[in-house]
C-alpha cells in the first residue's frame, strides 16, 4: 500500500518538529547540490529555524559571492527599469512639447499672425476653420438672444396676469363700496341724520298739514 497524502501544517510536538526540520533541511541542501552539479549552476540557500539558528549552503563554498551577484543583478534590473521609465517620460515630454508648439502656431494663425509662412492650401483650410467658428459663434449668440426673449415674454405674461388680478380685485372693492353707499342713503346715515328720501317725505307731510289748517 502507498503512503497517504500528508497534510501540510505546523507540527505541534516540539521534538518531532525539530527532527523534521533537520531531515528536510539536509534533503533540501542535497537537492541544491545536485542541481549545481547537474546543471552547472551556482546555488545558495539560507535557512533559519524557529530557535533563530541560521544554516546556509553554497555551491561555491561562498554564500556572500552568490548573494553579491544577486544584489548586483537586482540593482541592474532596477537601473534598467528606471532608465526605461526615464526614456518613456522623455518621449512623452517631447510629444507634449511638439503638440504645445503646434497649438501655439494655430493660435497665432487664428489671430492673423505669421500667415506669410503658410501655403495656399493651408490658408484655405484656415479660412474654412474660421468660417465654421464664426458660424457656430453666431448660432450660439442667436440661441442666447432667443432664450432671453422667451424669458422676457414669460415675465411679461406674469406681469399682465398680476395686473389683471389686481384690476379685478379693485373693481370688486369699488362695487361693494357703491352698494354700501346706496344702502346708507335708503336706511339713513349714521348718527341719526335723515336721508334725502326721509326729508322729502317729511316736507310733503308738513305741506299737507298747513293746507288743511287754512281750509
Amino acid at each position: 500500500m502507498g503512503r497517504g497524502k500528508v497534510e501540510l501544517k505546523r507540527i505541534e510536538n516540539k521534538i518531532n518538529r525539530q527532527v523534521t526540520f533537520s531531515k528536510r533541511r539536509l534533503g533540501l541542501f542535497k537537492k541544491a547540490q545536485e542541481l549545481s552539479v547537474l546543471c552547472d549552476a551556482q546555488v545558495a540557500l539560507i535557512v533559519s529555524c524557529s530557535r533563530g539558528k541560521v544554516f546556509d549552503f553554497a555551491s561555491t563554498n561562498d554564500v556572500n559571492e552568490i548573494l553579491n551577484r544577486y544584489q548586483q543583478s537586482c540593482y541592474s534590473s532596477q537601473d534598467n527599469v528606471a532608465e526605461n521609465e526615464t526614456q518613456n517620460l522623455y518621449q512623452e515630454v517631447s510629444k507634449l512639447k511638439v503638440k504645445y508648439e503646434s497649438l501655439q502656431r494655430s493660435q497665432r494663425h487664428f489671430l492673423g499672425e505669421d500667415l506669410e509662412k503658410l501655403r495656399l492650401k493651408e490658408l484655405e483650410n484656415l479660412e474654412k476653420q474660421l468660417d465654421r467658428t464664426l458660424s457656430q459663434a453666431r448660432q450660439r449668440k442667436m440661441q442666447m438672444m432667443l432664450d432671453q426673449l422667451e424669458a422676457l415674454r414669460r415675465k411679461e405674461n406674469d406681469l399682465e396676469e398680476i395686473h389683471n388680478q389686481l384690476k379685478s380685485e379693485l373693481e370688486e372693492r369699488e362695487k361693494h363700496s357703491d352698494n354700501d353707499n346706496d344702502e346708507a342713503l335708503i336706511q339713513g346715515r349714521p348718527g341719526g341724520e335723515p336721508t334725502i328720501a326721509s326729508r322729502a317725505s317729511h316736507e310733503n307731510i308738513s305741506t299737507k298739514t298747513r293746507s288743511a289748517r287754512k281750509c
